[in-house]
């Protein structure tokens, strides 16, 4: 387990929060309840790979976490996104919403930034939250 000095010396591990943009624009939710759906996946995502090596090193800088929050269309392009993390082995978590039943948001676990097909596909299927 890298202590958090080692942390800051290796590559910045961020995480990645992307929510539905189209929850708010054409299913009409509040922003609380879009920003609460960014809350609930990105605990979610931390809790599944609590055992990774970069959550435990994420988990040890506090102060110092970098997240990233990203819009998505809607859900197709979520699901794109998710299917493209899957093909690259990389940690996330999509958030099902309930009694809803459909995919509001996706996280991924700490990842360096330098991960070049993962920021490519956040490029084709995200922009910044706005």
């Amino acid at each position: 387990m890298a202590s958090a000095a080692a942390t800051k010396a290796m590559e910045p591990l961020t995480m990645y929060i992307v929510v539905r943009k189209d929850l708010s624009k054409s299913l009409g939710w509040k922003t609380g309840s879009v920003i609460s759906q960014g809350c609930h996946v990105s605990v979610a995502v931390l809790e599944r790979s609590r055992h990774e090596s970069n959550t435990q090193a994420y988990l040890q800088d506090l102060e110092n976490m970098r997240k990233v929050v990203l819009e998505t269309k809607d859900e197709q392009s979520l699901k794109s996104l998710a299917a493209v993390l899957e093909q690259n082995d990389v940690t996330h978590h999509v958030w099902i919403e309930q009694p809803e039943n459909f995919p509001t948001a996706l996280a991924t676990g700490p990842i360096p930034n330098r991960t070049g097909d993962v920021l490519a596909a956040f490029k084709k299927y995200c922009s910044l939250y706005r």
